[in-house]
C-alpha cells in the first residue's frame, strides 16, 4: 500500500464466524470473502482435511485469525464438540453460514431410505443443529446472524434429485421457523443458489442446459454467493426470514 492511501475498508471487523463445509467450492468461497472483510472464521469439514487446512492458511493471510475444525454436522455430538472449541477460542459467534450439504441424483425408482436419511441428515438436521447451538450463543451476546445456503432445487422441482429438493424445501421453511423464533436478537435469512461453476471442474450437460434456459443465460460464480454473505452480515438491519435466490432468474421460469 502506497503512502498516504488509506487501508481497504474491513467492515467485518473483530467478528467471529463459521462457515460449515468450508473447504470446498462455495464454502471455501464464503470463508474468504469474510475473512477478507476482517471477520476471523472458523472452517468446518468432514473429510476434506488437506483442504481445510490450506483454507485456513490463505485466510490467515488476511490478517485474521482462523481455525479448522472436523465435525460431521448431521451428528449433534459433533457439533456441540465443534462449538465448544469455538467458545474456547473466540468466546464469541457473530455469524454462522450453514452451507454443508450433499448433492447428488437418484431417479425415484431406486431412491432408497439411506439416501433419505444421508440427504437430510446432513442438508437439514445439520443446518438444524448448527443453528440451535449458534443460537444458544448468540442469544447469550443479544446478537447475531445465521445464514443458510439452500438452493434453487428447495424452489422448483428436479425429478432427479427428489430428496435433494425436498430437504433444501425444508431448509427453506427452516430459516422461516428460526427468524420468528429467534427474532428480535438473530436474523436469519437464506441464498438460494442456481448453477454455480468452479474452475477445474467437469460441467455436467444437464446443469449447463439448464443455466442456459434462464434470463441472464450464464452460470454463476461461488465469488456470487460469497459477496451477497458478506453484504447480508455487513449491511443487514431490517431482513430476516428471506429467500434471495442468486440464480440468473431461473426461478421466474
Amino acid at each position: 500500500m502506497e503512502r498516504g492511501q488509506r487501508p481497504p475498508e474491513r467492515s467485518l471487523d473483530g467478528q467471529v464466524a463459521l462457515v460449515t463445509g468450508a473447504a470446498l467450492r462455495v464454502g471455501r468461497a464464503v470463508a474468504v470473502a469474510l475473512a477478507k472483510a476482517g471477520a476471523h472464521v472458523v472452517v468446518n469439514y468432514r473429510t476434506s482435511r488437506k483442504d481445510a487446512l490450506e483454507a485456513v492458511e490463505e485466510i490467515e493471510g488476511f490478517g485474521v485469525d482462523a481455525m479448522a475444525s472436523r465435525a460431521d454436522v448431521s451428528n449433534p455430538r459433533e457439533v456441540r464438540a465443534m462449538f465448544h472449541a469455538i467458545q474456547r477460542r473466540f468466546h464469541r459467534l457473530d455469524l454462522l453460514v450453514n452451507n454443508a450439504a450433499i448433492f447428488y441424483s437418484v431417479p425415484w425408482q431406486r431412491l432408497a431410505a439411506r439416501d433419505w436419511d444421508r440427504i437430510l441428515g446432513t442438508n437439514l438436521k445439520g443446518t438444524f443443529f448448527c443453528a440451535q447451538a449458534a443460537a444458544r450463543v448468540m442469544m447469550r451476546q443479544k446478537q447475531g446472524q445465521i445464514i443458510n445456503i439452500s438452493s434453487l432445487g428447495g424452489l422448483q422441482a428436479w425429478p432427479d434429485y427428489m430428496h435433494y429438493c425436498c430437504s433444501k424445501a425444508a431448509v427453506i421453511m427452516l430459516t422461516k421457523c428460526l427468524a420468528k423464533a429467534l427474532a428480535p436478537h438473530i436474523r436469519v435469512n437464506s441464498i438460494a443458489p442456481g448453477t454455480i461453476l468452479f474452475p477445474g471442474e467437469e460441467r455436467d450437460p444437464r446443469m449447463m442446459k439448464r443455466a442456459r434456459s434462464a434470463p441472464l443465460q450464464i452460470a454463476g460464480q461461488a465469488s456470487d454467493i460469497a459477496d451477497l454473505v458478506v453484504f447480508l452480515t455487513a449491511h443487514n438491519r431490517f431482513m430476516t426470514g428471506q429467500v434471495i435466490a442468486v440464480d440468473g432468474g431461473k426461478s421466474l421460469n
